[in-house]
Order: C-alpha cells, then structure tokens, then sequence
C-alpha cells in the first residue's frame, strides 16, 4: 500500500467509538474492542458481533454508524437475546429478572451487593468484612497481607558477617 492510500485509510477510522459509558479502541477489531468493555468477554463479544451482524474481524473505527448503532442495541439488549446462563447477573436480588450488565454498572452493583451482605452480618459479608478469604479457600498458609514469614537468609548473611568483622578486631 503507498503512503497515499495508507494515509486514506487512516483518516477514516474513528479513532474513539463511545458504546454505552465507555470509550472503546477504535483501531481492534470489534471482538477485541468490545472485550475491553466490563461485563463483556470474549465469548458475550461474538454473540454480539453475531447478533448486530457485524464481521467480528472488522476494525471497529471503520465501521459505519448505522453497524456501531447495531452493536449498541446488540449491548443494550443482550439478556433478551441470550439465554440465562449466558447473562452475568440472574435472577436479580431486588427484581428477580435477569439481566447483562455493562460498564460501569458492573462495579457499582458488586459493591452493592457486598454492601448488603455485610449489612445482613452474613457468613460473607463477615469475611469481606474482615479482609479474609471469601469462597472457601484455605488460609492457614496463603493469604497473608503481613510481612514475609520466615527466614530472612540474606539479612542472616549480613549479621554473620558483621560479627565475623567484630571478632578480627
């Protein structure tokens, strides 16, 4: 390709595309781009690719607004489209229904929801609480936050041989 043409094509990519409250790379491919968004992997990305019916492989910044229009309803409207399983957030604790969540949302709702455990005092909530392992893991040997347990063999080094240079003099 010559620099004219490359020079072309370079100003016809949206270097930004704006899906939903995230600002995505318009210079991936549409799976890739859309995998950088919370609340959608790779897998949710093909299936929306799929269902807006983009090329998964196009570079997303040259897509035409009514295929980005496409993907946003496809983001939009996920849990509908899929089944159950597939969506990140079932039967939720306040509606019951089921439903994708993206973006920020995500981390908001998370944070609800550690913030209702603790509020009930649950097993859970007690254990974020408390900034201990929460899903069952061990802990009598990992998770430690303090400082390194054990021998210190460098730091014993040094002392042997402080006292080594003590007794010459």
């Amino acid at each position: 390709m010559s620099e004219e043409q490359q020079e072309e094509t370079d100003e016809d990519i949206r270097y930004f595309v704006r899906i939903g409250q995230t600002d995505l790379d318009g210079t991936k491919t549409v799976e890739r781009a859309l995998s950088e968004m919370d609340g959608i992997g790779r897998r949710v990305s093909r299936v929306v690719a799929a269902n807006a019916d983009v090329d998964r492989t196009a570079t997303l910044g040259r897509l035409d607004d009514d295929s980005i229009e496409s993907i946003v309803e496809a983001v939009e409207n996920f849990a509908d489209e899929v089944p159950d399983w597939l969506a990140n957030r079932r039967n939720d604790f306040y509606t019951g229904e089921t439903e994708h969540i993206t973006g920020n949302d995500v981390e908001l709702t998370r944070n609800q929801d550690v913030n209702r455990m603790r509020m009930i005092r649950s097993y859970k909530g007690v254990r974020h609480e408390r900034g201990q392992k929460v899903r069952g893991q061990r802990t009598k040997s990992t998770g430690r936050t303090e400082g390194t347990i054990g021998v210190n063999v460098e730091a014993l080094q040094e002392e042997m041989e402080e006292e080594a240079e003590g007794d010459d003099e």
